[in-house]
């Protein structure tokens, strides 16, 4: 039996090293950089929303659900994902795909290669260069329930130490090459100089 795949973009940050901006709204390309996360996503999922608290009106022009943490007291990108995996799990998806807002050029066979990954309840997780990036994973809609009981309890929550006890898979992405350099594909915005990087990327990949 075909399981159903859910996609969902962690839209929850600010950075403090790009004077607090809404990440999710940078401008890359001329266009939002959630723009290009969510047209890299959508197309190997059956649905796709967006993980975000504060002022859920700001995302309408991208026709996306906003799912907001059901888990009180700001408790990070796990609250994000726990939410998400309600709303899949109440729209009859098996499994979610989680990314961040603010990596633009994550593979485009991401969801595949997760998806085909080990057993179908299991967590998958994205790596590169032989370092996990736990908000690039695959998580079976079961998982909600155990998940809210983390988040409610003692340990600080976590997206990996959620994982820490729990048996994963990790699927392996190489490096990119554009013009002769190396660039991780899970190569996030965080600097004024990251956005000015992605900027190049951009024009490179229209080339």
């Amino acid at each position: 039996m075909e399981r159903r795949l859910a996609g969902l973009v962690l839209a929850g940050g600010r950075s403090s090293r790009m004077a607090g901006s809404d990440k999710a709204f940078l401008t890359l390309a001329g266009k939002p950089l959630i723009a290009h996360v969510l047209e890299r996503l959508a197309p190997a999922v059956e649905a796709v929303a967006v993980s975000a608290n504060l002022d859920p009106q700001r995302f309408s022009a991208f026709g996306r659900p906003v799912i907001g943490d059901i888990v009180a007291g700001q408790r990070g990108p796990l609250a994000g994902i726990h939410a998400g995996l309600v709303w899949a799990a109440s729209a009859g998806f098996d499994r979610l795909v989680t990314t961040a807002t603010d990596t633009p050029f994550f593979p485009p066979d991401l969801v595949a290669r997760l998806a085909a990954a080990g057993h179908p309840q299991r967590i998958a997780l994205a790596a590169s260069r032989g370092r996990t990036h736990p908000v690039f994973g695959l998580w079976p809609t079961v998982l909600a329930d155990e998940m809210a009981a983390f988040l409610n309890g003692p340990e600080k929550p976590s997206v990996s130490g959620f994982c820490r006890s729990r048996s994963i898979d990790i699927v392996e992405f190489a490096v990119q090459k554009r013009n002769g350099a190396e660039i991780d594909p899970f190569f996030n915005i965080n600097t004024p100089g990251d956005l000015a990087i992605a900027e190049r990327l951009i024009a490179d990949e229209a080339q």
